[in-house]
């Protein structure tokens, strides 16, 4: 997904603006009190004055257009729900699992328009961490960031979990299979080590460091492939649909409904993958916002359409206990072994996109946090020879696959979309914030129905958060905790914003308007 490297000159940006720690020789700034650090915001223009560079000033080609940036997006989410969790879902919800989907996705409708005007806006690769650093300032922008981490490696993680049940039922065309011990994170179903689900996160970590034309080439074929793979899987599906398996629609009352939009929430994130290559886009303000709404729009109608295909072969008792249960739905309908065989390998590939696609945008967040020394540099160092960010994508391969290989899923899926909806709620605040305090910004996209629109965003959000159950909160007060201390660690120390006097950085916040003011003018008159 990474594009090749231009020369760069470091003349804009942070480097060019005395964020960088001071000079040999120079009198270093005195670090301002920790109030006054977490309260500042980067400015819009630095931000991006700045985009398209690593934290060692090399800077990435712009190459992606719409297309591109949207088979981003539902590469990086489709799938998910329907092919990992919808076996675990459904015995939450009943036959309402599709209601689940679609308040899942409304939910996610809500922050996607926010996020299509901040990524029109604001077209850098660290989305709504970025968002969250020009409007509610870097303590806030610290936690966003935090959370980002979490939501994409754990994703990642998460959804790898799943391939192994697939490798099996493709296996299982040949009599083979592989112990449980080697296809199960450990647990009581007796794995020892998710061999399937690390060697996934391994083989995209690798196709990552090669660079963007292998990356975008194999992530545009697999995305084609998911669709043609759910398309027939509702053909075969609706030949055997039975009406009397969504009664009664609620078995679990509205609190299994909503428990359930809880839990598959979480494979809606991927919309804001496109955000995060907003830096190797060729026309951002334009592209960015169609790409995040036109594949809310595919996610939604498959998934929709997925659940109440299955529902309507399977009565929802079935799923119980079911792993891979598309799969099984599939084989119990046309008994041909092959076809199976075909669904599952397709399955595969389609979790393998997802991870492609995720672990991608883990890795332009981290970019975008070490080029503002909040985690180390090393995580935005570009390879000159492959233009990618080698060091920093083994750094989170190796991490997110060893994660995958001894998480159990559902523990994963609860904590990736605790910390998606916060990070969501921030950038619909952020878009309030912005409307407030610089409504001249000429915005490529608008979230219609301005305020309602961002504040049920947020509120969605938070109703969805405090329908997850109380261990994942303590999994994410513990995150957070963990966060506090790094960024106190390192991040408060290390901060390039937090370098600057007071004075100067009041001038670089003047000096950052009036260059925005300038572009706005040269906007209008083009």
């Amino acid at each position: 997904m990474t594009a090749p490297v231009q020369t760069s000159r470091p003349d804009r940006g942070l480097a060019g603006s005395g964020i960088l720690p001071a000079p040999d020789g120079a009198a270093p700034h005195a670090r301002p009190r920790l109030g006054s650090q977490l309260a500042r915001r980067k400015p819009l223009a630095q931000l991006t004055s700045e985009a398209g560079t690593g934290s060692d000033g090399r800077s990435l080609v712009r190459s992606f257009g719409v297309l591109h940036l949207t088979m981003i997006s539902v590469g990086a989410t489709l799938g998910t729900g329907i092919l990992v969790v919808l076996g675990d879902s459904v015995p939450v919800a009943g036959p309402a699992i599709w209601i689940s989907f679609v308040i899942a996705g409304v939910a996610a409708l809500f922050s996607a328009v926010s996020y299509a005007e901040m990524a029109g806006l604001v077209p850098v690769a660290g989305s709504s961490y970025s968002y969250t650093y020009a409007t509610l300032g870097e303590g806030m922008a610290w936690i966003c960031g935090w959370c980002l981490v979490l939501e994409y490696a754990v994703s990642v993680a998460a959804v790898a979990v799943g391939a192994g049940q697939y490798v099996n039922q493709a296996l299982a065309a040949f009599g083979a299979a592989l112990p449980d011990a080697l296809s199960q994170p450990p647990g009581p179903d007796g794995g020892v080590f998710n061999v399937p689900a690390t060697v996934i996160v391994l083989l995209a970590m690798v196709l990552l460091v090669r660079g963007a034309k292998e990356s975008a080439r194999v992530n545009t074929a697999i995305v084609g492939l998911k669709i043609v793979i759910l398309l027939f899987f509702c053909a075969v599906a609706f030949s055997a649909f039975n009406a009397g398996h969504f009664e009664p629609l609620m078995p679990m009352g509205a609190a299994g409904v909503s428990a359930a939009a809880s839990r598959v929430f979480f494979s809606y994130i991927g919309f804001d993958a496109a955000s995060t290559a907003g830096e190797e886009a060729r026309n951002p303000q334009r592209d960015l916002p169609r790409a995040i709404l036109l594949s809310m729009v595919i996610i939604t109608s498959l998934y929709v359409l997925v659940a109440v295909a299955a529902i309507g072969a399977r009565d929802w008792t079935w799923f119980s206990g079911t792993e891979a249960a598309l799969v099984q739905i599939m084989e119990e309908i046309t008994r041909q072994p092959w076809i199976a065989f075909a669904f599952a390998v397709g399955a595969v590939l389609a979790i393998a996109s997802v991870v492609l696609t995720v672990l991608y945008g883990q890795i332009r967040i981290l970019l975008s946090m070490s080029r503002d020394g909040l985690v180390p540099q090393v995580f935005g160092r570009v390879s000159r020879r492959t233009g990618t960010p080698v060091a920093g994508t083994l750094i989170a391969g190796v991490v997110v696959a060893l994660t995958a290989g001894l998480i159990p899923l559902g523990e994963l899926a609860d904590a990736t979309s605790i910390g998606t909806l916060f990070a969501f709620a921030l950038v619909n605040i952020a878009v309030i914030h912005l409307r407030r305090t610089r409504p001249e910004l000429a915005r490529s996209y608008r979230v219609p129905f301005y305020p309602v629109t961002p504040v049920l965003g947020a509120l969605m959000c938070a109703f969805l958060m405090a329908n997850l159950g109380g261990s994942t909160w303590v999994v994410f007060g513990i995150w957070m905790l963990v966060g506090v201390a790094a960024y106190l660690g390192y991040g408060r120390r290390h901060s390039r914003l937090a370098a600057l006097g007071e004075q100067e950085y009041r001038g670089l916040a003047v000096d950052s308007a009036a260059d925005t003011g300038r572009d706005e003018v040269k906007a209008g008159q083009a």
